[in-house]
């Protein structure tokens, strides 16, 4: 286990539960106390959003190399929606790491270590609510939003009523008040966001170790 990897996803653990810091749009939670593995909940809050009033149960799950790969991601909530493949996994650029250049995907839109779980998270909430039919994983999804958007908002709808269902307690829809969220932080390019140094000092000590 790297120490650099674990204190970094723990400082971005932290910022998205610290009251101060945290988006009203998640929840996330430790899946049997691993700092790697994730549960999230999002809730889908805005109002012109066909997915508006779902919580969307996912997994989160880091590399030991975070953030030089990116975190796989996937729903245990069912969604219908063009880019969510029916096992959960997303089609989604930010979590496609490499270059590919038969892919159709910018360099710009694909991980690098500068990205967060924050603008992960962000990511998938914007696919969310702006499909993009041109590069479907559900099949089914990506022809009724193209060609029956009348039965494609009944089965999201249908989506949004199952998600509110066997929610563990403890998880709710935000109320008026809560909603109000803290814009992201931003960093200058002297900012040194990745880790602390402490956490900085553990990284150079495993490649020390693992040069040896």
């Amino acid at each position: 286990m790297s120490k650099a990897s674990s204190s970094l996803i723990m400082k971005q653990y932290a910022a998205l539960r610290d009251p101060k810091t945290k988006l009203a749009s998640f929840q996330v939670e430790l899946k049997d106390d691993d700092i790697y593995t994730w549960i999230v909940y999002i809730f889908m809050l805005d109002k012109d959003s066909l997915y508006y009033g779902g919580i969307f149960r996912a997994e989160m799950v880091f590399p030991i190399d975070y953030p030089f790969s990116p975190p796989r991601f996937r729903f245990l909530t069912p969604v219908y929606h063009p880019n969510v493949y029916p096992t959960g996994e997303l089609c989604i650029s930010i979590l496609h790491s490499g270059e590919d250049e038969t892919s159709g995907e910018a360099a710009a839109e694909r991980w690098s270590p500068a990205q967060t779980a924050e603008s992960v998270l962000l990511s998938i909430l914007s696919l969310l609510e702006d499909p993009n039919p041109n590069s479907p994983a559900n099949i089914d999804a990506g022809v009724d939003f193209r060609n029956n958007m009348e039965r494609y908002k009944q089965k999201v709808l249908q989506t949004v009523e199952n998600s509110k269902e066997t929610l563990p307690a403890g998880i709710e829809f935000p109320s008026e008040d809560q909603t109000a969220q803290t814009e992201p932080e931003t960093f200058s390019d002297e900012d040194d966001y990745w880790w602390d140094s402490a956490a900085e000092d553990d990284y150079d000590e495993d490649l020390s170790v693992d040069n040896e």
